[in-house]
């Protein structure tokens, strides 16, 4: 099948006129070279997997197969389990009653999917393209190069490839982030633009960073760096950014729709919980001490535990 992959069809899909206004669209989104774990994964927390609650399983599902390329593992009448290599990245669970959560509300922003080369992200855009995907943004963040869109149930997702973190810059705890205009010809001529090669995620596909929406940045930080321990990476205006093991950012949080929010309503679609892995097992025994510390209440679960942030989203700390 030849694929007509010009810099117009690109654009749009993501409708825009310009790279410039794509670049602009992915700032409203946003605000390594071999194989194996990348940076992300190699940290002492990363981020494990993300749970939905979606009114529409079957539609939700085949999505994330046929657009991201995730293998459905399980799938019943109430819910599918997808990842790749056998280890799960994303449990949809069926609300069919469920009213879609409101973006102005606290809960996802995106949950952002990292392939493991740049290669395999060039590889996945003409897949996208070429199944007419309706794309929300795409950009250059200079320590990533990302693309944009929403799932059925207008859930963001990221597709990104990190560069490689020699060539990202820090000054004073703080690393330099962009929302730059994509190069598509450069990014596209590491693959066969008129074949698609994309039939499914490669096995080294995670989920690099999660991207809250929530109603204060200042009580965010508190939880996710005061208690969680994540480490603040960058802010900017509405946003702010944080990691572990100096990554550029494993979460981040923003305020652009959502500033004042209360707390969630769990009868709606949306972010259910997702999980921090912990590189180590002591490193989970001074995460329960942090947050019993801090008066945050915490339920125990099979192999670690569960902790609620201000707005009522769930976040799971686990062992390896």
């Amino acid at each position: 099948m030849t694929v007509d992959l010009t810099r117009r069809t690109l654009l749009q899909l993501a409708g825009a006129t310009s790279l410039a206004m794509a670049a602009a669209a992915a700032a409203r989104a946003e605000g390594t070279p071999q194989g194996g774990p990348t940076y992300a994964s190699r940290t002492p927390m990363r981020v494990g997997m993300v749970t939905l609650r979606v009114k529409n399983l079957d539609t939700v599902a085949d999505y994330y197969r046929d657009v991201i390329g995730l293998t459905v593992m399980e799938r019943s009448a109430t819910a599918a389990k997808l990842g790749t290599s056998g280890i799960t990245l994303l449990v949809l669970e069926a609300r069919p009653d469920a009213a879609i959560e409101p973006r102005n509300a606290a809960g996802l922003y995106h949950t952002a999917f990292l392939m493991p080369t740049r290669k395999d992200l060039a590889r996945w855009l003409v897949h996208a393209a070429s199944h007419r995907v309706k794309l929300s943004g795409f950009a250059d963040h200079l320590v990533s190069e990302s693309v944009y869109l929403d799932d059925p149930e207008g859930n963001g997702i990221e597709v990104y490839a990190d560069r490689d973190p020699s060539q990202w810059q820090w000054s004073e705890g703080s690393v330099k982030m962009a929302t730059d205009e994509l190069n598509i010809p450069d990014l596209l001529s590491l693959t066969n633009t008129r074949v698609p090669d994309y039939a499914g995620a490669p096995e080294g596909l995670r989920i690099g960073h999660m991207h809250l929406r929530v109603g204060d940045l200042a009580q965010a930080g508190n939880f996710y760096h005061g208690t969680i321990g994540l480490d603040p990476t960058r802010s900017r205006a509405g946003a702010a950014f944080l990691s572990s093991g100096r990554y550029h950012h494993h979460l981040g949080m923003n305020v652009w729709q959502s500033q004042g929010a209360g707390q969630r309503d769990e009868s709606t679609t949306g972010l259910a919980w997702f999980s921090l892995v912990m590189a180590k097992p002591e490193l989970l025994a001074a995460q329960e001490e942090r947050l019993r510390k801090g008066g945050v209440k915490v339920t125990a679960l099979a192999g670690g535990l569960e902790a609620v942030d201000p707005w009522g989203t769930r976040v799971r700390l686990l062992k390896v």
